[in-house]
């Protein structure tokens, strides 16, 4: 069944109450997966330490990606005074979360981090190649993240909620990005700040009761 505009407006409306602290992913920091990854991996401080000094490939990987949520989330930051509101590493599952999520009056939008800095990249409809070499899943998975985050937002809200999946670059050399590849957005770190002007996607009320919604640990149960 469609819902009318007024349904949703009414779905909106509804007071909604901050969730527990402990079920509250406001205050979830930026690549924090990452961060419980490299704690897990290296528990104290000089095995961190060792670990950095040695190069482990899965542990300057992750330490890579943490850097590169870092900078995305600074970005995020700055969309605040224009109505927006992120989220941050929103765990789906123990091995899978969403980088950022961006909620305004512009729409929802997933976010797909990739910290690929001093590289060219280039992104096709299926694939991103970086410096020319193998293709990597990233439109794929962005598009999945953003199917889930509809899902949930959906089941939560009570209202329709388009997602749109964002890719994000961060500070390559040179970005190509395919002309047809149209429903994902494939970005650098820099032009975030084009989302800022964009309005009349959400409702302020709509805006709080899907921040409401994606806020809470227990929406996303069962997603995936």
């Amino acid at each position: 069944m469609i819902r009318s505009a007024a349904s949703a407006s009414g779905a909106a409306s509804t007071l909604r109450t901050p969730p527990p602290s402990d079920y509250d992913l406001a205050s979830r920091r930026p690549g924090q997966a990452l961060r419980e990854k490299i704690r897990a991996d290296c528990p104290s401080l000089i095995q961190r330490s060792l670990a950095w000094a040695l190069r482990r490939p899965e542990n300057a990987s992750w330490r890579t990606g943490l850097r590169g949520e870092r900078i995305v989330s600074r970005e995020l930051t700055r969309l605040r005074r224009h109505g927006w509101r992120a989220l941050h590493s929103i765990p789906l599952s123990p091995t899978w979360d969403i980088d950022h999520l961006l909620i305004g009056p512009g729409g929802v939008f997933s976010i797909n981090t990739k910290h690929h800095r001093g590289k060219t990249v280039w992104v096709g409809d299926h694939v991103a190649r970086i410096n020319h070499g193998k293709g990597r899943p990233y439109p794929h998975s962005s598009r999945r993240e953003a199917a889930v985050v509809k899902k949930v937002l959906h089941r939560g809200c009570g209202f329709a909620v388009e997602v749109a999946p964002v890719l994000v670059f961060v500070k390559p050399t040179k970005l190509t990005v395919q002309p047809s590849l149209q429903d994902v957005r494939a970005i650098e770190n820099r032009e975030l700040s084009a989302l800022s002007p964009l309005t009349g996607v959400l409702s302020p009320e709509q805006v709080d009761a899907v921040y409401a919604v994606a806020r809470d640990q227990r929406s996303w149960t069962g997603a995936v």
